[in-house]
């Protein structure tokens, strides 16, 4: 939608605007306008369009998320670092469907960025491990598997990590 940058300034403006009211005496005016503008910083630290294409990955619809993720012109600019990680996070797991060098190429990214969450690093590196293994790096992919065991605290990429322990045995 609109540039970090802009984000900010947008609330900074509203949230001035929510002192006026105050000072005017309407304070429930004031305190509707600074709920706006906590919306404005709540879209710096967690992007629209990221949520949005999240929300359509859920539903198993990669055509929708794709085009969420079209709306981000330049990720660079309108992300912070942590949202370009997602960024790359989302493109790569939708690029694994049919362009797996791509895919490789925005994993990689996707993790040196960071993601803030450790299962969805996890997820990055078992994917990249997953992509190892089709390329017959099986040395990367033992090590990308073991990484990605740290990070799963909780178990849920388990029955994932066994599928692909049972595959490297063949190769």
């Amino acid at each position: 939608m609109f540039n970090k940058n802009i984000k900010l300034v947008l609330a900074g403006l509203i949230t001035v605007w929510s002192v006026y009211e105050f000072t005017q005496g309407n304070i429930m005016n004031g305190i509707s306008i600074l709920l706006l503008a906590g919306i404005f910083v709540l879209f710096y630290f967690k992007n629209e369009f990221i949520l949005l294409a999240f929300l359509q990955l859920r539903k198993q619809n990669f055509p929708a998320a794709q085009k969420w993720l079209g709306y981000i012109k330049n990720p660079e600019t309108a992300l912070i670092t942590k949202q370009q990680g997602y960024y790359n996070y989302l493109h790569g797991i939708m690029l694994s469907q049919t362009n797996i060098t791509q895919a490789e190429k925005f994993l990689r990214k996707a993790v040196k960025l960071g993601l803030s969450m450790d299962h969805d690093l996890a997820m990055a590196k078992l994917q990249l491990a997953g992509i190892a293994m089709t390329k017959r790096r099986k040395r990367e992919a033992t090590n990308l598997m073991a990484e990605a065991k740290k990070l799963d605290k909780h178990g849920m990429l388990k029955e994932q990590m066994q599928m692909m322990k049972q595959q490297m045995k063949k190769i």
